[in-house]
C-alpha cells in the first residue's frame, strides 16, 4: 500500500475537522436541513447536538461493534454524566472542570460495577441485565431522591459555576467548538481501544470466545475494560449535553434513548466509526427537522392517507430504518464500501478482459504464422 493510501484517511479526517472548525465563521445556508445560516446560534446549536449524539453513538459502537455486546442500558451512563455533573455543580459549588472530573470518576465507578455484574452473562441475558440497570436508574431519577434530580421536571443547570464564555445564546459558538473537541477526543479514544491489545482480544472473543480462552486470554477482563471505557465516554457526552441544553430530563436515562442510539449505530454501520458518526448526525437532523415539517401547512393540507403518516416523525424514521436494514444491512458505511469496491473493480475487470483478449489475439497470430511457415523452415 502506498504512502498516499495509508495517509488518506488521516488527511480526510483533518480536512473534515478543519471544515467543521471554521463553519461558525461562514455564512452558509442549507434550506430544509439547518434552521439558520451556519454562523447563527440556531444552526450551531443543532450541529453541536449532532456531535453530542455522534460521540454517544461512538461509545455505543465500542460495545456493539468492537466487543459484540448488545446493551439496552447504555443510556444509564449518558444520564449519569448529565445528572452527575448537574448535581455536583449544584451541591458542591465546585468550578465546572473540577465538577466534570468528579462526575466522570463517578461514572467510571458506576460503569465498572454494572459492567462487572452484567458481563457475568452474555447474549440476551446480558441485554436484560443492562436493561434492568437502566430501568432502575430511570426510576431513581423520576423519584427525585433528596430533591436532587428534579423528578419529571428535570434538572436545571446551575450556571453560576460555569464560565461566562459558555453561558447564553451569544456563546453558542464556543459550545459548538467544545462539542467538536469532545467528538474528536471520543473518536481518538475509540480508535485507540480498537487498535489496542484489549480491543483485539474483545473483538476476537466476539468471533470465537472458546478459541480465545484456549489461547490463555481472558475475554471477561477485556470486555470489562471496553464496557467501562464506553461508559465513561458516554458520560462525557452526557455532560456536554447538559451544558448544551442547560439541563437534563429523565428521557436521557431511559431505555428509549438506548434504542435510539442503537438505531443510529445500525443506520451508520455497526463497527464503522465514520459511518456511526454519519448515522448519528443524519438521525439527529431528521429527528429535529421532521418534527417541524410534520406540523407545516404543506403537510396539513395533504389528504389523510398522506397527512397522518407524514405528521409522525417517528413513523418516517422507522420506515427509513426498515429500508436500511432490508437493502443496506451494513448501513451507510456498508453501502458506501460496496459502491467503492464496485467502482474499483470495474476498471480492473475491463483491463483484465482487454489483456485476455490481447493475449488470445497474439496467440492466434502466432498459430497462423506457424501454420504458414514452410515445414523445412520450422524444422
Amino acid at each position: 500500500m502506498s504512502l498516499l493510501n495509508r495517509t488518506k484517511p488521516l488527511l480526510v479526517a483533518v480536512v473534515a475537522i478543519a471544515v467543521m472548525a471554521v463553519l461558525p465563521l461562514l455564512n452558509l445556508s442549507i434550506p430544509g436541513v439547518l434552521p439558520t445560516p451556519t454562523y447563527q446560534p440556531g444552526a450551531l446549536s443543532l450541529l453541536a447536538l449532532c456531535m453530542v449524539f455522534a460521540a454517544f453513538a461512538l461509545s455505543y459502537n465500542l460495545l456493539l461493534g468492537t466487543a459484540g455486546l448488545l446493551s439496552f442500558g447504555h443510556a444509564l451512563a449518558f444520564g449519569a454524566g448529565a445528572y452527575g455533573l448537574g448535581i455536583v455543580l449544584e451541591r458542591t459549588g465546585l468550578p465546572l472542570w473540577a465538577a466534570l472530573v468528579v462526575s466522570l470518576v463517578a461514572a467510571l465507578v458506576l460503569a465498572q460495577v454494572t459492567g462487572a455484574i452484567s458481563l457475568r452473562v452474555d447474549g440476551i441475558p446480558f441485554a436484560m441485565v443492562t436493561l434492568a440497570f437502566a430501568q432502575a436508574g430511570s426510576v431513581l431519577v423520576r423519584r427525585n431522591p433528596g430533591d436532587s434530580t428534579g423528578g419529571d421536571e428535570g434538572l436545571r443547570l446551575d450556571s453560576d459555576q460555569v464560565p461566562g464564555w459558555m453561558v447564553g445564546v451569544d456563546n453558542t459558538r464556543n459550545l459548538y467548538w467544545l462539542a467538536l473537541l469532545v467528538l474528536v477526543v471520543v473518536y481518538g479514544v475509540v480508535l485507540w481501544i480498537d487498535r489496542s491489545r484489549v480491543g483485539h482480544v474483545a473483538a476476537a472473543a466476539r468471533e470465537n470466545e472458546l478459541r480465545v480462552r484456549v489461547l490463555g486470554l481472558t475475554p471477561y477482563a477485556a470486555r470489562l475494560v471496553v464496557f467501562t471505557t464506553a461508559g465513561v465516554l458516554a458520560a462525557l457526552a452526557g455532560a456536554l449535553y447538559l451544558l448544551l441544553q442547560s439541563g437534563a430530563v429523565p428521557h436521557v436515562v431511559s431505555a428509549d434513548l438506548t434504542i435510539t442510539v442503537l438505531v443510529m449505530v445500525v443506520l451508520g454501520g455497526v463497527g464503522a466509526r465514520w459511518g456511526v458518526i454519519v448515522g448519528a448526525v443524519l438521525y439527529t437532523l431528521l429527528n429535529q427537522r421532521l418534527a417541524i415539517v410534520a406540523h407545516s401547512d404543506a403537510v396539513e393540507s395533504l389528504p389523510d392517507v398522506l397527512r397522518v403518516p407524514l405528521s409522525e416523525p417517528m413513523f418516517i424514521l422507522g420506515t427509513l430504518f426498515i429500508l436500511v436494514v432490508m437493502f443496506a444491512p451494513g448501513g451507510i458505511a456498508g453501502a458506501a464500501g460496496a459502491l467503492t469496491r464496485q467502482r474499483r473493480s470495474g476498471p480492473d475487470a475491463a483491463a483484465a478482459s482487454a489483456a485476455g483478449a490481447a493475449r488470445r489475439e497474439a496467440r492466434a497470430h502466432l498459430e497462423d504464422a506457424d501454420s504458414e511457415t514452410p515445414a523445412e523452415v520450422r524444422r
